[in-house]
């Protein structure tokens, strides 16, 4: 039984329930964060009285219509403020939650260094102030994932031995699914819950109003891909700069979906009395009424992913593309272990050789859900038209047996990432090896960018994904993720997806993205090849190795970041010049970033001239910055942070 059939039958019982449900204002603070602190008194008070006014301004449209936009002040001292109740609240549940936000925000306003910036997150309400239109977007940088405190296991509760742990997580994970499919169809709200008996996973997700439906997506497909980390404790949240998103091992949501108006008792009753004569009847035409419905659905999808499985299908068996499923089977001994040469999320990779005794490389892909066609059709579609001798070349495909097969030429150096991490290999690798890679790379980038028929980001350019050939020559590899860029178009706006530490802040809090994305993840491979540091070496500092070649930089002595494994066998004003192109490529605004041609011609050319680079983005192992970090105060023992609320205060230092 699928997740709607669930979800109507719960319905039909609550409906026919003889007990009301009493509601919640859930007014329990999620966090707190403030950022901007105000720097001259006069500009402070002018925005002080802009607050107060939006705040008296904003509760009357949030009590009448649950949602409110407004904006106060001119010049320095314009405020926009945003506030909205869950939707399954009712009105009067509504207004003691946002008079709890009210409460709670004035935690970030202390008057004698105000605060430009403040949001609060409550289980029932939100509400959110700052010195700039923020009501369209979605992700931001301080996004919060915030658990409970009880796990599986836990000393508080013996948690595993009344729930299966496995049974649980799955549950969880198929909800939070679930919620972020429906929720942006069902005007930006949903709740439900997944499973049953002890482990039953219950979720809600609420998108602000102010988005549309696509940002909507975007942003709780964000908060799926974040709550998981809080698995196995009991209870988990995200929230987001455009989107709330919790899941617990208890029903925590009203069975009201428009909150309108609390559920009375005896009227409740009574209608349940009436309805109870002619329920067997309504839940026979019910059930019968959606089989048929979700059959159909299912059988309209399945007719679309045909259709477009059997447009692919004709394209390839007319062209030299395509290999017998039967030919690659046993090229790689029916798929033997010994032959493994890799695994990533797009699949499995296999060394095969073909009756002609050519060496090979076979991608398995498992063929059974829709992103397997996806991600297939855009590597067949993307590959087979490019031609560079830095990018993996792909050879054919096979969709004729029981799993999708796709056919590469061998690259017997494996990854650059296996090299570089390996102490033995990495001494292998000399300057002139690691200057050499670091170029074939930027000219493979610049003919995916501009030289092409074609014009292609990457989306995911990573050690792993750069290949070395007998000669140690780089080629690029793994499509997947890669995305035609129109030509009329400056920016692609999408959902996210890349490698944590690789991904630009533009792309990774708005999901734009351009092919200066590229640039900033190139410039990341290049700090950290020249380096020998992955760019989350510093687990314990509040920063990455961008942070530290920034500031040898600054201090001129970045030969010092220069992996030690190379014992000094390089000019020093050669590492200068390479680590200072990798920090004109990771600048925080992309318009500073150069195109990967300028790279090419500033790696190949040492008489062209380089500009200072601006500061790049600081990174931590939680999340991506675009400008100045933010120092994390904890909340005291004496805080109201209690159970399985956390209060966070984060303040700019600006």
């Amino acid at each position: 039984m699928d997740f709607a059939s669930s979800y109507l039958i719960f319905l039909l019982l609550v409906f026919f329930s003889i007990s009301p449900c009493f509601s919640d204002p859930r007014s329990s603070v999620a966090a707190l964060i403030c950022s901007n602190v105000t720097s001259t008194a006069s500009v402070r008070q002018s925005f002080i009285n802009s607050y107060l006014s939006a705040m008296d301004g904003i509760t009357p449209i949030v009590h009448s219509k649950r949602f409110a936009e407004v904006i106060r002040g001119t010049g320095n001292a314009t405020l926009f403020s945003l506030g909205q109740c869950m939707d399954d609240l009712s009105t009067t549940d509504c207004d003691l939650c946002f008079a709890q936000c009210k409460i709670q925000i004035v935690r970030c306003l202390p008057f004698q260094r105000a605060t430009r910036g403040g949001r609060v997150f409550l289980d029932g309400c939100y509400l959110r102030y700052d010195d700039y239109n923020f009501f369209d977007e979605a992700l931001s940088p301080v996004a919060r994932t915030v658990c409970g405190v009880t796990q599986f296991g836990g000393n508080q509760t013996d948690f595993a031995a009344n729930r299966n742990q496995t049974d649980f997580a799955a549950n969880t994970n198929e909800i939070m699914r679930n919620l972020s499919i429906e929720a942006p169809k069902n005007n930006g709200f949903f709740a439900g819950f997944v499973g049953g008996g002890n482990s039953t996973a219950y979720g809600l997700a609420q998108c602000w109003d102010s988005l549309n439906t696509t940002s909507c997506s975007m942003c709780l497909e964000n908060a799926v891909s974040n709550i998981g980390s809080c698995l196995p404790n009991e209870e988990g949240r995200v929230l987001n700069s455009g989107c709330y998103m919790r899941y617990s091992t208890q029903k925590f949501y009203n069975d009201s979906g428009s909150g309108n108006a609390s559920a009375g008792g005896n009227g409740h009753q009574t209608l349940a009395i009436i309805l109870a004569t002619t329920s067997s009847v309504l839940t026979a035409a019910m059930i019968i009424i959606s089989c048929v419905f979700f059959w159909r659905r299912k059988l309209k999808r399945m007719r679309k992913e045909r259709a477009q499985l059997g447009a692919l299908a004709a394209t390839v068996n007319k062209s030299e593309l395509n290999f017998k499923y039967e030919t690659l089977e046993r090229a790689t001994n029916y798929f033997h272990s010994s032959n493994k040469l890799g695994h990533g999320a797009s699949g499995t990779v296999y060394k095969g050789i073909l009756p002609d005794g050519k060496v090979i490389a076979i991608k398995r892909l498992l063929f059974n859900t829709r992103q397997w066609v996806d991600d297939f059709f855009n590597e067949v579609n993307l590959i087979s038209r490019v031609h560079h001798k830095n990018l993996v070349k792909l050879l054919g495909c096979s969709i004729t047996g029981p799993e999708s097969l796709l056919v590469y030429e061998y690259v017997p150096n494996k990854s650059l990432h296996q090299h570089l991490f390996d102490e033995t290999n990495a001494r292998l690798l000399t300057w002139d090896m690691r200057y050499h890679i670091l170029v074939g790379t930027a000219e493979g980038l610049a003919y995916l960018h501009e030289e092409s028929e074609l014009r292609i980001i990457h989306r995911d350019i990573k050690l792993g994904n750069i290949l070395l050939d007998e000669n140690f020559m780089a080629k690029i590899a793994d499509f997947g993720l890669a995305r035609l860029f129109p030509e009329d178009k400056t920016h692609i706006s999408t959902a996210i997806a890349g490698t944590r530490g690789y991904m630009a802040p533009e792309y990774l809090v708005r999901g734009k993205l351009t092919e200066k994305a590229d640039v900033y993840s190139f410039g990341v491979l290049l700090i950290e090849v020249i380096c020998g540091k992955r760019i989350n070496s510093y687990p314990q500092e509040p920063s990455s190795i961008l942070h530290l070649v920034w500031n040898l930089y600054t201090s001129r002595r970045l030969s010092e970041a220069v992996d030690p494994t190379m014992e000094g066998r390089f000019r020093e004003e050669d590492a200068f010049r390479v680590l200072h192109i990798g920090l004109l490529c990771t600048q925080a605004s992309p318009e500073l970033r150069p195109t990967m041609s300028m790279v090419v011609k500033m790696l190949t050319d040492e008489s062209s001239n380089l500009p200072s680079p601006a500061q790049p983005p600081f990174l931590n192992s939680n999340t991506e910055i675009p400008s100045v970090p933010f120092e994390i105060f904890r909340p005291e023992s004496n805080s109201q942070s209690s159970g399985n609320s956390m209060t966070v205060t984060l303040l700019d230092p600006r």
